[in-house]
């Protein structure tokens, strides 16, 4: 029987550093948790070839990449990063790197701002850049972070694009806008609605939107204090023309006119579901969506998917409860097939509610 051997030559290991140098860079711009690096194999990577030029090429492609000195993590962010770096280089003894401490000084001496940046890579190798703010709750929201079921989300719309090709979308509660960017950038729609209800939520939103080459249509919003951001984005990279809209939705009191304009063919909405105190109103909409608008030739045919990170399964459940009132429909959808983005925790799911016999 004749066992072909392991290519282990020069371009088999340059292939293979390649990864972990790309998975140290995804998790660097996502800022994920130290646990999340391959810290351990870095050791051992270190110890083996008792050099720094490993720990040159992971700074390359991090703290001294362009993106970062062009949308940065925070500076708490990066002074672990470094911090962490400089522990495994004084473990294995490596030769002295300077660029390593250089950078870390540079740190160091900076002010940390409120706000910070976040980069996902796609498979196409683009990035959706997003400005975050470096607290979880600020501004009397929680609305200004990335949580993770928009990133779980995303990735199974990118793997069933057919679901909203030449589709109209609305999204709930879009945040920072994360889940929102990537369907538009990876489906070929025929209008997206961004919405939310807090007005620095939606003054943030509109920036990531305008950051990552999407174009408002100008008849929804018509803004100076994005002009500059827009103009710098008008150079080599190419805008995208789908149109994409933001409007300030409050579930507590849409109008009939709202829900009229809004009419879309898929409702999407991700970690909304945590707070018992907003499912009535969550409901509301969602039944005033799913049901045919007075006037219309045509009887809605809207179908929603949510994607929840289940903190609490008694929340959860009273949300399925008061569907199941109103005679809304659900279940439980599989999840993407491929991870596409770099979790601290993968605990979300998808939800599919469609038009019940309400």
């Amino acid at each position: 029987m004749a066992v072909q051997e392991r290519d282990n030559g020069p371009e088999w290991r340059e292939r293979e550093e390649g990864g972990f140098l790309l998975t140290f860079q995804r998790l660097f711009f996502a800022m994920r948790c130290r646990d999340s690096f391959p810290m351990a194999e870095l050791e051992d990577r270190l110890k083996n070839n008792r050099n720094s030029a490993l720990l040159h090429r992971i700074l390359r492609q991090t703290v001294l990449h362009p993106l970062c000195k062009k949308y940065p993590p925070s500076v708490k962010y990066r002074r672990f990063f470094l911090s962490e770096l400089i522990k495994k280089h004084e473990i294995t003894g490596a030769e002295p790197l300077d660029d390593l401490y250089d950078a870390l000084g540079e740190v160091l001496r900076s002010e940390d701002p409120l706000v910070c940046y976040k980069n996902y890579f796609l498979l196409s190798g683009e990035n959706i850049t997003l400005a975050e703010n470096v607290a979880i709750i600020s501004e009397g929201t929680t609305g200004l972070v990335t949580w993770e079921a928009a990133l779980y989300f995303a990735e199974w719309a990118m793997e069933n694009p057919e679901v909203f090709k030449c589709r109209t979308v609305l999204e709930l509660g879009s945040g920072i806008g994360l889940a929102g960017i990537a369907i538009c950038k990876t489906c070929h729609l025929k209008q997206y609605t961004f919405s939310d209800c807090h007005p620095n939520v939606l003054k943030q939103l509109r920036k990531n939107i305008i950051r990552n080459n999407l174009l408002i249509d100008s008849d929804t919003w018509n803004s100076k204090e994005c002009e500059g951001e827009n103009q710098s984005n008008n150079g080599s990279e190419e805008i995208q023309r789908e149109k994409v809209n933001i409007v300030r939705l409050d579930w507590g009191e849409v109008t009939q006119e709202q829900i009229s304009e809004l009419q879309s063919d898929i409702i999407i909405a991700t970690d909304i579901i945590y707070d018992p105190e907003v499912i009535p109103n969550l409901v509301s909409v969602l039944q005033k969506l799913l049901v045919a608008t007075p006037g219309r030739k045509t009887k809605a045919s809207s179908v929603v998917y949510l994607a929840s990170t289940v903190r609490n399964p008694e929340t959860y459940h009273q949300f399925k409860m008061e569907l199941d009132k109103i005679g809304i429909e659900h279940h439980k959808m599989r999840g993407p097939a491929t991870e596409v983005f770099p979790y601290n925790s993968r605990k979300a799911g998808c939800l599919t509610v469609q038009t019940g016999a309400a």
